[in-house]
């Protein structure tokens, strides 16, 4: 059963991909200048990533670009999407978490991911092991317990599990997000594809299985996926394309590039299995006319069981984009 429209909220995630024809420093602020439209149109929250050495994002330390929104709006919640432990020792991520939460109380929410470097030069630059990753069940409880006060090092500022914690989940990490009692962010082309009455699997496991929290009492889930919405089927497609694009060639060449414009791209240039890539890249996607829009988000809430919609999906089109944000604000009041 698909939730009412009355109680879906809607974010954003943002990774502040790269763009042809603007500087890095541009594509920043037009992240915060994002954060400060969505928060007039009433959005939940706004998520923004964690990519290292990636040419086509310029999103790379999530703190920092937190505490520059945070400083930029006045009420909208400010999340990462994640912070990869990985990357990072738990006590720095603790740190960080607690930073953002003592400047901006209650304005901060955090996802903690278990992804590695995204090459092999990336990952020896991070000092990342071999098997970095598979230490993030014991990595997370070690955050937590820093955040909860009850490590043997005494942490400032103090957190007292004040800021909500989500894991970036797909298989086993959804076991590790119910053991540890903490919310999940879903996404992933399958979700796109269920039949009606079916009922995530994985997500029916975690709420079996799900252990109250000082963070959370019950299940959280939030839902991402890229959304784009305009007039036509056909506009709302043209601003996912240069994303789509990319994401499709970069399996070939290796590298993830700035976004170009639509207008500059010829899907007949393509070869047969990039094209095959673009298209898939389009069916993970939710896009077309409100109404349509509309009606699949709440069939994947549905399928789900989640309240929370995270529209993703990079734009090289900024006006475009922000039309695609009024109209998905619309949508749910």
């Amino acid at each position: 059963m698909s939730p009412s429209a009355e109680v879906v909220r809607v974010s954003v995630l943002d990774r502040a991909n790269a763009r042809a024809g603007a500087d890095e420093s541009e594509v920043m602020w037009d992240v915060i200048a994002r954060a400060q439209r969505l928060e007039s149109l009433g959005y939940s929250r706004i998520w923004v990533a964690e990519h290292h050495g990636v040419p086509g994002i310029v999103g790379s330390e999530p703190a920092l670009l937190m505490g520059a929104i945070c400083a930029s709006t006045s009420d909208i919640r400010v999340g990462s999407a994640g912070f990869m432990l990985p990357a990072h020792s738990p006590l720095s991520v603790a740190e960080r978490i607690s930073t953002l939460e003592a400047l901006y109380p209650g304005r901060i929410d955090v996802g903690l991911g278990r992804s590695v470097g995204f090459t092999q030069s990336v990952r020896e630059a991070l000092r990342q092991r071999k098997d970095a990753g598979s230490s993030f069940p014991e990595d997370l409880a070690e955050v937590q317990g820093y955040l909860a006060g009850r490590a043997e090092i005494t942490m400032q500022p103090p957190n007292n599990a004040a800021t909500p914690l989500y894991v970036l989940a797909h298989g086993a990490s959804l076991d590790f997000a119910a053991a540890a009692g903490l919310g999940v962010v879903v996404g992933g082309p399958s979700l796109l594809h269920s039949q009606p009455g079916d009922k995530h699997a994985g997500l029916e496991r975690y709420r079996r299985t799900f252990a109250p929290s000082r963070w959370f009492a019950e299940p959280s889930v939030v839902v991402s996926v890229p959304i784009a919405i305009a007039d036509s089927t056909e506009r709302a497609r043209e601003l996912l394309l240069p994303e789509a694009w990319t994401l499709a060639v970069s399996r070939t060449t290796g590298s993830f590039d700035p976004l170009q414009p639509a207008a500059n791209l010829d899907e007949s240039l393509l070869g047969d299995r990039e094209r095959e890539r673009v298209e898939a890249n389009f069916a993970s996607a939710i896009y077309g006319t409100p109404d349509k829009v509309r009606e699949r988000i709440l069939t994947l809430l549905g399928y789900t069981g989640s309240t929370e919609v995270l529209a993703s999906g990079g734009m090289h089109d900024l006006e475009g984009q922000q039309r695609s944000d009024e109209l998905l604000a619309g949508l749910f009041g």
